[in-house]
This record gives structure tokens, C-alpha cells and sequence, in this order.
């Protein structure tokens, strides 16, 4: 018995150190395309904004919502993106990240004829692929926090996409203690679709960003 829970215990450290690398790994891999200086930010027809729960913890306004609609609506004001593509989860129970995302950036005073919605962007991954794959995009912006837009910009750029990270305010650690865990076996999982090639869970009929009127 007391191997069994040793070896238990062996190969959760184990792979925790080895989540622990790969996110030290996308990190540094995404570094130079990454800023959260919106002088340095490649001007781009398009900035895709990832999702995220618009309600917190605590029951009020996520502030990782908030943040990357703040990011995001400071791009669009500089010109730096002409279109803003919201990608996120929509279920069949009333969440949807990318409506309230939308309503979020019109609230900020970006047109509503500026916003395209992804609704099937599940995961990081299928939000990246879909921009490309669906909505066209060979080059873009991605709008999140660091630890979220590097892991982002990685998958893009394995996607051949030219991808361009601007890294909205981060939240407090009180705040964020499982989505601050949850990027290590992210980054893991991430290097694993990278690997496997994995593909979105949902393939669309192709919009086109700036010709097709927003979905």
C-alpha cells in the first residue's frame, strides 16, 4: 500500500513539475510578440478578444471580463484594430460570453458594426483556429492577460497565423487562485494539441471580417 501511494504521490509531482515547465516554456517561446504597451502593438485589421465568465466569483462584473473589453476598446480607439472578433462560450442555458462581450465593448463605445461574435470558441485553442479557419484571419491581435494571451499567441503562431499578443490588466492573486493554477495544466495541454494537431470542436460556414455584415 505504501508504495502505491508513493507512486501516487511521484507522479503528481511529476507532472505538476512538468505543467510548471511548459508554462515557462510557452511563456518564454511568446514573450517577443507580447506586450502590454499599446505603443509597441502592430497596427492589424483585427484584434480577437478572448472570453471569459462575465460574472466573478463573488457574484459581481468579472474583472477578467472587464479588463479585456477595457484592453480591447483602448486598441480600437488607437486604431490599432479595425474589427474586434469576441470569442467565447455560448450554452444552450443563457451564458454567452461573446454577446455580453459584445455589449460590453458598445457600453465602451466601439460600434456595434466593428463587432464580430464567435460563439463557439470552447477553448483558447478553438478561438485561435476558428479566427483562421472560419473568420480568415492569417494575422491578428490577441486581447487577454499575459498568462492567458502567451498560451494564445503560441497555439497561433504553431497555427501559422501571425499573432500579435496585447495583454490586458491582470487581477489580483486573492481574486484568481484556480485560474492562476489552471495555466499550468493549460500550458501543458496546450504543447499536447501543438503535438496531436488537434482541431476545433466546430467548423462554420466562413464569414468574412469587414465584408459579411457582424454575426
Amino acid at each position: 500500500m505504501s508504495y502505491v501511494f508513493g507512486a501516487v504521490v511521484a507522479a503528481i509531482v511529476g507532472l505538476a513539475a512538468l505543467a510548471w515547465f511548459a508554462d515557462a516554456q510557452l511563456d518564454r517561446a511568446a514573450a517577443p510578440f507580447t506586450t502590454a504597451d499599446i505603443a509597441q502593438v502592430p497596427a492589424r485589421d483585427v484584434a480577437l478578444v478572448l472570453g471569459a465568465a462575465p460574472i466573478g466569483p463573488e457574484g459581481g462584473p468579472n474583472r477578467y471580463f472587464e479588463y479585456r473589453l477595457d484592453a480591447a476598446a483602448a486598441l480600437f480607439e488607437a486604431g490599432k484594430a479595425r474589427y474586434l472578433l469576441v470569442s467565447g462560450d455560448k450554452r444552450g442555458d443563457g451564458y454567452d460570453e461573446p454577446t455580453a462581450m459584445r455589449a460590453g465593448l458598445i457600453r465602451r463605445g466601439v460600434p456595434a458594426a466593428a463587432i464580430y461574435r464567435d460563439v463557439a470558441g470552447v477553448r483558447t485553442l478553438d478561438s485561435v483556429l476558428r479566427a483562421k479557419e472560419v473568420f480568415g484571419q492569417k494575422t491578428l491581435i490577441v486581447v487577454s492577460q499575459r498568462f492567458h494571451v502567451t498560451r494564445a499567441v503560441f497555439l497561433a503562431r504553431h497555427a501559422g497565423i501571425e499573432a500579435w499578443g496585447y495583454e490586458a490588466r491582470d487581477v489580483e492573486n486573492p481574486y484568481s487562485i484556480f485560474t492562476t493554477l489552471r495555466r499550468y495544466p493549460s500550458a501543458l495541454r496546450a504543447y499536447v494539441d501543438v503535438w496531436f494537431d488537434t482541431p476545433p470542436q466546430h467548423v462554420d460556414p466562413p464569414v468574412a471580417i469587414g465584408v459579411d455584415p457582424p454575426t
